[in-house]
């Protein structure tokens, strides 16, 4: 059963100091915010219902949630801090009779809501501040980073291991089970071990530096080839027997092994493409555990490629990140600007008055589009060499005023990923991730609003 808010306060919350019961100005303000209740539409949309045990209360869960964000704090951190302070306790109305909910409690309650309902609710946010006067949101400035999913640099040889350890592992789990009920799994060869000394045995090899070493890693990556593949055929007898066996937890794991299998295959392919001298492989598997991830190459000097996710940010003049999108892959920044106006104006029903962007974004194309949208201003530098007239436009005083202005748009994406968590997901999937980043920003959202709404108030 959906519950919303926790309204009645306990006996021993009633007795407390006034000086204990009031919230900091932050987060004072936050809460007043929270308080609004089209909040929780999107829950009451999706997730309403009559029956069943009473859930933690939504306003709770997303007060929780702030603070674990705001804090960057794992989740048994945050419902440790949480059940020591008074103040927290207040925030996040649960009366100091209450136990805090259960960490793997906060866990379910993220995956059942989803990406799509904290990205409606980031919506309702900037819609309200709209409305209060709190943002004018006229101009929109857009760039595109890379969020790191929560992987190990990736090698063949890695990913190999990776796929045989859990090949063996889920085997095991399998015929655990299935042994339990008194039948039998045919024989399955644990080659871990194997793997392990492979690995220590390149360890050694790279330390010579040299281009034997190189001849000699590519061998002792053929043998784990070899290991890898053993393992599926292994794994696959395993399938085909336990495929017709019965049981929640039997069909649980079956499933799972059917997809470290088919993801397995996927690296064994690749490895031998790798090894046949063709080191671009496209839609390369770069994690077992997050097989979606990607390598995403930035142009950055300190890390050339980035393992994860892009994601496109869209910002207005007061730093409030008005719409964002997590993409699979690295498609090019041009083919995304039309979707970033399309989300502004679902937003806020009327086109940007002013779009400033870097050069990735430039086309013919989206010059045309922008002015067919109706957009006032704009300015998109040209790659390559520039004519004449070209050079007289971005040496305009506007075109300057403009860029100057997205320039700021990198502190933004530096202050989410130092405070926020932007830089790396700790959440595992795309849906994870996406989860992950609509936290992120929804936190990054609520404080920066509730700042600017303490200044105007002052």
């Amino acid at each position: 059963m959906l519950v919303l808010r926790q309204e009645q306060l306990s006996l021993w919350d009633t007795i407390l100091p006034k000086e204990v019961r009031t919230l900091s100005g932050e987060l004072a303000e936050v809460s007043r915010w929270l308080n609004d209740k089209r909040f929780m539409e999107p829950f009451l949309k999706k997730f309403h219902t009559h029956i069943g045990r009473p859930t933690v209360p939504v306003d709770t869960y997303l007060r929780l949630m702030f603070l674990k964000f705001r804090y960057q704090l794992g989740y048994e951190t945050l419902v440790a801090e949480v059940q020591d302070s008074i103040t927290w306790r207040l925030f996040c109305r649960i009366p100091l009779d209450m136990p805090v909910p259960h960490s793997t409690t906060l866990i379910k309650l993220t995956k059942k809501y989803g990406d799509e309902t904290l990205e409606e609710l980031n919506t309702l946010l900037v819609q309200k501040a709209r409305r209060e006067r709190i943002i004018k949101a006229k101009k929109l400035r857009i760039d595109t980073t890379v969020v790191e999913a929560d992987i190990k640099y990736p090698t063949d040889a890695g990913l190999l291991a990776d796929g045989v350890r859990l090949i063996t592992r889920t085997v095991k789990r399998i015929k655990a089970v299935v042994e339990k009920a008194g039948e039998t799994v045919v024989s399955f060869c644990d080659q871990t071990r194997r793997v392990k000394k492979e690995l220590l045995a390149i360890g050694k090899v790279l330390k010579r530096r040299s281009g034997e070493a190189v001849k000699e890693v590519r061998r002792i990556t053929e043998k784990l080839v070899t290991v890898a593949n053993k393992a599926v055929a292994q794994a696959k007898a395993v399938l085909d027997q336990c495929k017709d066996k019965s049981g929640a937890a039997v069909a649980r794991l079956i499933t799972a092994l059917d997809k470290h299998v088919a993801v397995t295959e996927q690296v064994i392919a690749q490895t031998k493409e790798v090894q046949s001298g063709n080191p671009h492989v496209l839609e390369r598997i770069v994690s077992l555990f997050d097989p979606e991830a990607r390598p995403i190459r930035k142009g950055k000097l300190k890390s050339p490629t980035e393992f994860g996710r892009k994601l496109i940010l869209e910002e207005s003049e007061e730093r409030v990140i008005v719409g964002f999108k997590l993409l699979n892959g690295n498609p090019a920044d041009k083919t995304l600007l039309e979707d970033s106006i399309k989300r502004y104006q679902k937003v806020f029903h009327r086109p940007p008055l002013a779009v400033s962007t870097d050069r990735g974004f430039y086309s013919k194309d989206n010059e045309e589009m922008l002015r067919g949208k109706y957009v006032r201003q704009f300015a998109i530098p040209k790659p390559g060499k520039l004519s004449a007239e070209r050079k007289q436009l971005e040496s305009s005083s506007r075109f300057k005023r403009l860029q100057k202005w997205r320039a700021g748009g990198e502190g933004t994406i530096g202050l989410l990923k130092r405070k926020y968590g932007l830089r790396r997901s700790l959440f595992r999937g795309t849906s994870g991730n996406k989860c992950w980043v609509a936290f992120s920003i929804l936190t990054y959202n609520f404080r920066r609003i509730a700042m600017l709404s303490l200044e105007k108030a002052s």
